[in-house]
């Protein structure tokens, strides 16, 4: 009889990638918060002209000038200003001489009195006429006083520091009391207004850190000052206002600009983020397994921090994950195992 051959074992799976793993790792991260907004003006000051029916003279300032507090704008005509301003002071002067002389006479009355050469009616109507003139000499000043008031309102001044943002004042014109010549970002200052869900609003608070980017590429830095009370009826969205620094870069009112709220520190399970592939909209890590095969497991993942991207879900903390070379594998693949250096890359600050 033939012999029963002994059958041959199978052949071990030749591995198909030489690749990297390593254990997740728990570290600090910041969660922030990403929003979308607008820069715009901080404080928006209208500067308009008190006069009325005056022409301007001189415009001393454009868009983009920076003025300080006190600066001379425009200048309005003053000639018949100054005109009337000397009339009132001539009455004032006229008015101030006949209050001397009543004073005078009112005091030779009484002594006239006091000596029975005046009676006590013609003593009344001397005191009567010494108040009459001291009452016009106090409207006299007073109408040098509004006449002098004029007189200064005919230069307009800048009521605080900042940047010239607009401008209607033209030499030549004639402008009516309350008409609008310039506006003027107070201070030079700008402020970033986030539009965040109404589901994040509640994570941001007053004081937080913001790290914003305009469109033109600048980084600007600021603070959370007010988180909108009340939440837009057509977005859903609510507003949250930053304030900014003055500015003296390209960022400018009215452009768009992303950025990051800052909302604090926690404890985040993490591996490098070339250990995470995504595929058909869903991340997925590759782990070994005791026989050198690989398995795919669908993951959440959360915050960035340098090169460490956070797992929310789906992997357990011991398991061996492939840090490098998962976009080449396959659920079920053998692979060649050569161990990661344990320690982040990075950690957070």
């Amino acid at each position: 009889m033939a012999q029963e051959k002994t059958p041959l074992p199978a052949p071990k799976a030749k591995p198909s990638l030489t690749v990297t793993t390593g254990l997740p790792t728990t570290q600090v991260m910041l969660a922030r918060l990403q929003a979308n907004g607008s820069l715009a003006a901080w404080q928006e000051a209208v500067v308009g002209a008190e006069a009325n029916g005056l022409k301007i003279t001189e415009v001393r300032v454009n868009v983009g000038d920076r003025v300080q507090r006190g600066d001379v704008l425009a200048t309005l005509q003053s000639d018949t200003l100054r005109a009337e301003l000397a009339q009132a002071e001539g009455s004032l002067a006229e008015a101030t001489a006949n209050a001397q002389e009543t004073k005078v006479q009112a005091e030779r009355a009484r002594s006239l009195q006091q000596q029975g050469f005046f009676s006590n009616a013609q003593l009344s109507q001397a005191l009567a006429t010494e108040a009459s003139a001291q009452a016009r000499v106090q409207s006299a000043r007073a109408m040098v006083q509004l006449q002098q008031l004029r007189v200064a309102q005919t230069v307009v001044k800048a009521p605080d520091a900042g940047v010239i943002s607009a401008r209607q004042a033209t030499v030549g014109s004639v402008v009516a009391a309350g008409t609008e010549l310039f506006r003027l970002i107070r201070q030079g200052r700008l402020e970033w207004r986030a539009e965040v869900t109404a589901a994040d609003i509640g994570r941001v608070q007053v004081g937080a850190t913001v790290q914003v980017t305009a469109a033109s590429g600048q980084v600007l830095r600021g603070k959370v000052r007010m988180v909108a009370p009340s939440v837009d009826a057509q977005t859903r969205n609510a507003l949250v206002y930053v304030d900014l620094p003055a500015v003296t870069g390209t960022a400018r009112a009215g452009m768009y600009a992303q950025g990051e709220i800052m909302l604090g520190q926690s404890q985040a399970m993490t591996v490098p983020q070339t250990a995470v592939v995504v595929r058909d909209g869903f991340s997925y890590v590759y782990t070994v397994g005791a026989d050198q095969k690989v398995s795919q497991i669908k993951v959440r993942t959360g915050r960035l921090n340098a090169d460490r991207l956070e797992v929310q879900s789906g992997l357990s903390p011991d398991a061996r994950v492939v840090f490098s070379g998962g976009a080449f594998l396959n659920h079920g693949d053998t692979v060649r195992v050569v161990p990661a250096d344990p320690t982040p890359a990075s950690a957070a600050k």
